[in-house]
């Protein structure tokens, strides 16, 4: 989503209201629950909220010129900065190490990637659902390296083991992870 993503596709910025960013902050803690204890350090109250609108229905909300999370298509999605402040806050995936490099360069997840020895997905217990958002870590490394959507369930991934696994939003060195906003 992000792999050509420059200055160029910002359009327009705007201060949010007081009232908007309370409604923002409720639809964060209700989509990850989890960030409930967080919230308000994450988007303080005295803080200002810039929205900015970019290309193909992209929105980013950002607090000094760092963007915190973005709406793409009515679903809030949380900066790879801020799952490197917060990460057990969020669900979470891991690659094998032969995934790194072409997640990086912003391929989607193979199955075979997320089942492989290194990998690791949630037990049957915690499985998560198809279109959930999900944080990628790596197999021997400290910070998440991508965040994603997932084409089908966990469970299913670990039966189907072919396929894109997950689709990749975010990940590190995209242009969003380079942006910052004046």
């Amino acid at each position: 989503m992000f792999k050509k993503f420059t200055k160029a596709d910002v359009h327009t910025k705007s201060n949010i209201k007081s009232s908007v960013q309370r409604g923002l902050k409720s639809k964060l803690v209700s989509t990850y629950p989890r960030l409930q204890a967080v919230i308000d350090d994450l988007v303080p109250k005295k803080s200002q909220l810039i929205q900015t609108k970019c290309e193909d229905n992209i929105i980013l909300y950002s607090i000094n010129s760092q963007v915190v999370f973005y709406e793409y298509f009515n679903e809030l999605i949380p900066s790879l900065k801020v799952v490197h402040k917060y990460p057990e806050l969020f669900s979470t995936v891991q690659v094998d190490r032969g995934a790194i490099k072409f997640v990086l360069s912003g391929a989607n997840i193979m199955c075979p990637g997320l089942t492989s020895k290194g990998a690791n997905l949630p037990s049957r217990e915690s499985n998560l659902l198809r279109d959930s958002i999900v944080v990628v870590n790596a197999e021997g490394k400290e910070n998440a390296l991508a965040i994603g959507k997932l084409a089908m369930s966990t469970e299913e991934i670990k039966s189907i083991n072919k396929g894109i696994g997950i689709e990749v939003l975010h990940y590190l060195g995209d242009g969003l992870w380079k942006l910052h906003l004046d």
